[in-house]
């Protein structure tokens, strides 16, 4: 990768994927693009456009502008918020991933968009979930997810474009909050744990899912987008997790670093129901053996490390 672009680069993925990229290939070779500009330092430490990702021309014009050789669609409206607006949901993520692809197809660009746990449903495994399973979801998101990975490899079969994808986990992260996601409450409560020594969280008790820390969660993005195509069996899109917990799972660890936590539950039954139709665990052997997965962090680390960034930020 020499030149790249990053859509919805100022959301909870892309303000540090920007960061990080501009340290690796140099800041005036990450040209970032959101909706609109804010003060955050990945808006303002390198090229930033203002870019609506369901506007094509707007999108092609930018990339051909920087002559970018890889773009990164990270724009999209998360579970939660599009079982709150299911059409306009289909419209940003489904039209601006079309863009994003026709862009990529047009400059023969190197192609990376996050899929999700989402695109598993009730009907999926839930214990190790394969990489090749069935993927029957229940929201709209998924729906968006599972037509993504298929429109993806359509454009890598078709037209020869190199997209590569992963399925995330919920990511957890100290420096921008999540906006609507069924997994938020796993950086909610880290905030509530430093400011308040207690949180009440909207999914129950005994609720699995997957997540993943965001330092892993970059270093998977990169290493996958490095890695040799020929090794590549899979590509849009590879399991990747690090760690799996239930809500009572999180706080345990939290009370290790700040003694007499509480959690108490208040479910929002639109969030449950979308977390009990997502797996348990899923199985990340095919990322590990195709590009060399691999992370760093456990719930522990974790833990630990969000307690003293938080306690610096708050």
């Amino acid at each position: 990768m020499k030149r790249i672009l990053i859509t919805g680069a100022l959301g909870q993925i892309g303000s540090e994927l920007t960061l990080r990229l501009r340290e690796i290939y140099g800041a005036d070779h990450v040209i970032a693009t959101d909706i609109r500009k804010n003060d955050s330092i990945a808006a303002q430490s390198g090229p930033f456009e203002t870019v609506d990702v369901t506007d094509l021309n707007k999108m092609m014009e930018t990339a051909k502008k920087y002559k970018v050789d890889t773009i990164m669609h990270l724009a999209a409206l998360l579970s939660a918020t599009a079982e709150a607006k299911p059409v306009f949901a289909w419209n940003l993520n489904m039209g601006g991933l079309m863009n994003a692809l026709e862009t990529a197809r047009e400059l023969k660009a190197q192609f990376f968009t996050p899929s999700s746990i989402g695109v598993f449903g009730p009907s999926t495994p839930k214990n190790n979930t394969p990489q090749d399973t069935i993927m029957r979801p229940t929201t709209m998101y998924g729906v968006n997810k599972v037509a993504g990975e298929l429109l993806a490899d359509y454009y890598y079969h078709k037209f020869d474009v190199d997209s590569r994808g992963l399925r995330f986990p919920g990511l957890i992260s100290h420096v921008t909050l999540p906006g609507g996601g069924t997994t938020d409450y796993a950086v909610e409560i880290y905030y509530e744990a430093v400011k308040k020594g207690k949180y009440t969280s909207y999914i129950n008790k005994g609720t699995l899912m997957d997540m993943m820390y965001m330092p892993d969660a970059l270093n998977a993005i990169i290493d996958l987008m490095e890695a040799d195509a020929s090794n590549l069996k899979h590509r849009n899109s590879f399991n990747v997790t690090a760690m799996s917990f239930a809500p009572e799972d999180i706080a345990a660890s939290i009370a290790k670093y700040i003694p007499g936590f509480e959690i108490n539950y208040k479910v929002d039954p639109a969030r449950q129901s979308i977390a009990e139709s997502w797996p348990d665990s899923i199985d990340a052997s095919a990322a590990r053996e195709e590009w060399g997965f691999k992370y760093e962090y456990d719930l522990d680390k974790m833990t630990q490390d969000m307690i003293e960034k938080l306690r610096y930020k708050l």
